[in-house]
């Protein structure tokens, strides 16, 4: 509900800028518009491995996609995290401690869900600064 005399000056429809990286049939991996990159969840590739082993491929994965529209991890706003076991919690911090940019923390949430095929063990999507 808005303020009484809020005044919310929104751009000209005309001026934002929507770009979609590696669109496919449902969906697009990224989304870039008005200076944010909004990321979908990135689940590993090679799944016959652990929650940690699953975590640094999917940690790279955004590492790619970040960098395919000029940004990086030190760029990222928000993380969100999704374990199948949350019992796992420890093993994919260690790969994330590993990874996140030290002086450059996004605000995260992790939860435990079920995930889109029983093999993913973690999924996580950020949204980071595009510019």
């Amino acid at each position: 509900m808005p303020m009484e005399g809020a005044n919310i000056a929104l751009p000209p429809k005309e001026s934002l800028m929507i770009r979609r990286i590696e669109s496919g049939a449902r969906m697009s991996q990224a989304v870039v518009a008005n200076g944010f990159c909004f990321l979908a969840g990135q689940v590993a590739d090679d799944t016959s491995v652990g929650v940690r082993e699953q975590t640094i491929q999917v940690l790279a994965s955004i590492d790619r996609l970040l960098a395919a529209i000029g940004s990086d991890k030190s760029q990222i706003v928000s993380a969100n995290v999704y374990l199948s076991d949350i019992s796992t919690f420890a093993e994919m911090n260690a790969a994330w401690d590993a990874w996140v940019a030290k002086d450059a923390k996004p605000a995260r949430a992790t939860v435990e869900a079920k995930l889109a095929a029983p093999e993913y063990k973690v999924e996580i999507q950020v949204v980071a600064l595009a510019d």
